[in-house]
């Protein structure tokens, strides 16, 4: 069964990693757009090589033939005003509008540890109890409802390993108190590494979701991370992640849900690998294999499943 509002696309963290400078520095924007469509995506995200004008952005893209499925927004409403944080994102939100995107994903930045936080300790990642949630969530509705007024474009919250909203009671508690105008960027890979209750979330909150990044865990890795306290970056070096069907995330719940929630978005593969050892167009490819085998989506295959 297939359903026509469902898109595959893909982020660039496959060719290049945002954080990590040398994991895929030397490879052309243009390669990754290149291989991307190669392999079969209808688009892709925002990374750290993209142009951030739409006059240039848009010719590379449509040379591909990819859409620009959302982009990341570092955000740090935990810490300033939403007057400062709406003057921060416009330059971000204007670009996805005109770029024809309509959610933009949020990742909380405020509260974390140290000058380079993902280099810190799995056990310095801050907890959500720290900060005043009431009004931390009535900022993001205020930000969010602004969002889509403006430049109609959806918030999608990012869980994420070593930011303020990871683990499974920090998930539900934020749902809870934040409105259904601030959605959710519902990440695989970020939820099992985190003991996020995969099946309670979508079930109480799968209306919520209007993103979704597709990335699978290895175990041994997962294991390492807490167990000699690494940093999320060197569990990203280590290969704590990877594409799906390659790690230990059981997909049953999500794929349920895709199939019969009326789930209307994208679904994202994302694997933040290091290039040199997860060769991009192979590794791309047969992700999108996989996930087209497995979800409902309606796009042909056409990758280059290698």
């Amino acid at each position: 069964m297939a359903f026509s509002h469902l898109k595959l696309g893909v982020s660039p963290l496959c060719w290049t990693n945002d954080v990590l400078d040398d994991l895929g520095g030397d490879i052309p924007l243009t390669t990754c757009l290149q291989q991307a469509a190669q392999a079969g995506y209808q688009g892709i995200e925002l990374g750290r090589k993209f142009p951030r004008d739409a006059h240039e952005l848009s010719p590379l893209l449509g040379a591909a033939g990819l859409q620009l499925a959302s982009g990341w927004h570092s955000g740090f409403l935990a810490e300033r005003g939403l007057e400062e944080e709406l003057e921060a994102v416009r330059p971000h939100a204007q670009l996805l509008q005109q770029l024809g995107a309509n959610v933009m994903v949020y990742g909380e930045c405020g509260q974390l540890p140290g000058e380079s936080p993902l280099d810190e300790p799995i056990s310095l990642s801050p907890a959500l109890s720290r900060i005043d949630l009431t009004a931390y969530c009535n900022k993001l509705n205020a930000f969010a409802d602004v969002l889509l007024r403006d430049f109609g474009l959806k918030l999608a919250y990012h869980h994420h390993l070593m930011m303020l909203v990871e683990h499974d009671d920090e998930v539900q508690a934020f749902l809870a108190q934040t409105q259904d105008n601030v959605g959710l960027v519902f990440d695989s890979g970020h939820a099992f590494a985190a003991g996020v209750d995969m099946a309670s979330v979508l079930e109480k909150y799968g209306h919520r979701i209007c993103h979704i990044h597709l990335k699978d865990v290895r175990p041994h890795v997962l294991q390492r991370l807490y167990g000699e306290d690494l940093s999320f970056n060197d569990a990203v070096r280590a290969g704590l992640f990877t594409v799906p069907g390659d790690g230990g995330i059981d997909y049953a719940p999500l794929i349920r849900f895709v199939a019969s929630a009326g789930y209307q978005g994208w679904l994202i593969v994302e694997a933040e690998q290091d290039p040199a050892t997860a060769p991009p167009l192979a590794t791309a490819s047969r992700a999108f294999k996989w996930v087209s085998e497995h979800f409902p989506v309606d796009t042909p295959l056409k990758g280059d499943a290698r």
